[in-house]
């Protein structure tokens, strides 16, 4: 019998397998995908990571991560995306997103909503949470480099 669940399986064909280490990797990367993980296992809901994956990089500006974990609540899909890099960290269920294209679309979305909050001085309670105070100035910031991800960054996903 199928669930919800079932629906949340990433398109695999997309995405690299990433070693547990590779000392060949950039140092941004290497702090980058450690972020990731410690930004994922900081929620309630994981239990475990099981696999790694890599969706896109561009050093030193954004990383898309896949990660398969062991849930530790029920009616939790097993994989998510986690977006880092010179940014907010983000995490985007592969429920919603099946390809990092995708993926990335769904963040730049969701952040130029805070964007758009913070920058009218709206409460940006119910939007995805930025680490960073809802100021115009902040919306300014984190709004030109969602502007460079739409169009320097997505459309070489689209693939």
């Amino acid at each position: 019998m199928k669930t919800n669940l079932d629906d949340a399986d990433p398109d695999l064909s997309k995405v690299k397998p990433l070693p547990l280490e590779n000392s060949r990797a950039s140092v941004e990367f290497k702090r980058d995908r450690r972020r990731a993980r410690a930004y994922l296992e900081s929620h309630s809901w994981i239990s475990a990571i099981k696999g790694e994956y890599l969706g896109y990089r561009l050093d030193g500006v954004i990383y898309v991560f896949l990660f398969e974990f062991i849930p530790a609540e029920p009616n939790v899909p097993s994989w998510t995306w986690v977006i880092v890099g010179d940014l907010p960290s983000a995490y985007i269920s592969c429920h919603y997103a099946k390809t990092p294209y995708v993926a990335l679309d769904g963040y730049i979305g969701a952040m130029e909503e805070w964007v758009e909050a913070a920058r009218e001085g709206k409460s940006v309670e119910d939007i995805i949470p930025v680490n960073v105070p809802a100021t115009p100035e902040y919306a300014e910031r984190l709004g030109g480099r969602l502007n460079f991800l739409r169009k320097n960054v997505l459309p070489l996903l689209r693939k």
